[in-house]
């Protein structure tokens, strides 16, 4: 059973996958703190209000009651879209080396 499980593995690439994902988290945590510790900061500086990641709309008259999080989204938005940028370019980079390598 031994034998047979680990040739299931080696035949369906779990190894690799599972490599890739480990790889991939850590790469994930790098680029979050790019983005948290670098990139918002100086976004921050360049916005007028400063915190804009606080700014809402309050949905009554009571400041402690519900607000759409603006802020929060239009944030979290522009963090996908850094991410998606390193990301794409980090895999360009790699597959362009690849096909390089294959010549």
């Amino acid at each position: 059973m031994g034998k047979e499980f680990m040739g299931f593995l080696k035949q369906y690439g779990v190894i690799g996958l599972a490599i890739a994902v480990v790889i991939g988290g850590k790469v994930n945590a790098v680029v979050t703190a790019l983005v948290e510790g670098l990139i918002m900061p100086l976004v921050g500086l360049a916005s007028p209000g400063g915190n804009w990641r606080e700014a809402g709309i309050l949905l009554t008259s009571d400041p402690e009651g519900p607000a759409l999080k603006i802020g929060l989204f239009l944030g979290t938005i522009l963090d996908f879209l850094i991410v998606a940028s390193i990301v794409f370019w980090f895999a360009k980079k790699v597959l362009k080396e690849e096909s390089v390598a294959k010549r």
